[in-house]
């Protein structure tokens, strides 16, 4: 079959995308909160056999893409995938497939990535999902400071952290400080017999609440906290996003995001990448949008027929 233009747009904004030198595409398979059940691996390996070429590749946003698929076996491998709760997608000018860590298991992880991940998928990703954008949109959750998941040179990151609650009346003088030993930024130091915390070295990391065998920390009322970026991009042209200053709240991550997005649509240039608005605006213009309720007033105006 010979392809045309307007079919290779037509199935690229459905996720397939034109494999190399060929006239077959590789379909992208969206997971929810960036997990798939072992089920889906078996729809997605069935439809690998039957419209492909057997191979299952994973993406670098987390999605697994089903390559050699003709596009006159596309309906039929989207028919398949819905039947058994899978979606094709994950391309175009919108919030692309949020990515995250496993935080929600790592000894590391501050936060339930997964959760906040559905969270963002389910409230953007899906309820979004008609909404054009000047260009892509990628989130990102990391659990932790150690930032395996590269939060912060994404569009809009989110990182998880603990603040450490320290009761100095608890800490017993060890000869050799567990805390003080597993601090990675070496901000917990024994002086004069008694541990302190340098704040100004603490990146609030976490490691230091479950080593202290005398609960000199707090740990029944250690809460998490987020920490959120905006504007960061990776590629040809690599940008740490600007936090926000101050942590916030899991309450506050979606509509954070929201006011984000209503920004970008209303500011940012046809092509022009969320950071590249940021820059042009300054963060203040975007920092002032995100933290208010005004831009929310306006969601209709903004986003017009797309809602």
């Amino acid at each position: 079959m010979k392809l045309t233009t307007q079919m290779i747009n037509e199935v690229k904004g459905k996720g397939f995308l034109l494999n190399r030198q060929t006239n077959t595409f590789s379909g992208r398979i969206v997971p929810r909160g960036t997990v798939f059940s072992a089920t889906d691996f078996a729809v997605m390996s069935e439809i690998a056999e039957k419209y492909g070429d057997g191979k299952l590749m994973a993406t670098s946003r987390q999605c697994i893409e089903i390559s050699g698929i003709g596009y006159e076996d596309i309906k039929e491998a989207v028919a398949l995938a819905e039947d058994n709760g899978l979606s094709f997608g994950g391309t175009g000018a919108k919030v692309r497939p949020v990515t995250a860590c496993k935080g929600s298991t790592c000894v590391f992880g501050n936060i339930d990535t997964h959760k906040i991940a559905s969270m963002i998928h389910d409230e953007f990703y899906v309820g979004m999902n008609n909404v054009t954008l000047p260009h892509k949109m990628k989130i990102s959750v990391g659990g932790c400071p150690n930032s395996c998941i590269k939060p912060s040179i994404n569009d809009i990151g989110i990182e998880g952290h603990k603040v450490p609650v320290f009761d100095a009346e608890r800490c017993k003088n060890c000869k050799k400080c567990a805390v003080e030993s597993s601090c990675p930024m070496k901000a917990a130091k024994i002086t004069d017999g008694k541990l302190t915390i340098d704040r100004d070295k603490c990146i609030d990391c976490g490691v230091c609440i479950e080593k202290c065998t005398f609960d000199a920390f707090d740990r029944e009322n250690t809460k998490a906290v987020y920490k959120i970026f905006l504007g960061g991009s990776w590629g040809k042209r690599t940008v740490k996003g600007t936090a926000l200053s101050g942590y916030v709240s899991e309450e506050d991550i979606l509509p954070i995001i929201e006011k984000a997005i209503l920004w970008f649509r209303e500011n940012g240039l046809k092509k022009e990448r969320f950071g590249m608005t940021i820059e042009r605006l300054g963060f203040e213009s975007i920092g002032k949008a995100v933290l208010s309720e005004d831009i929310l007033s306006r969601k209709e105006e903004i986003l017009g027929k797309e809602i």
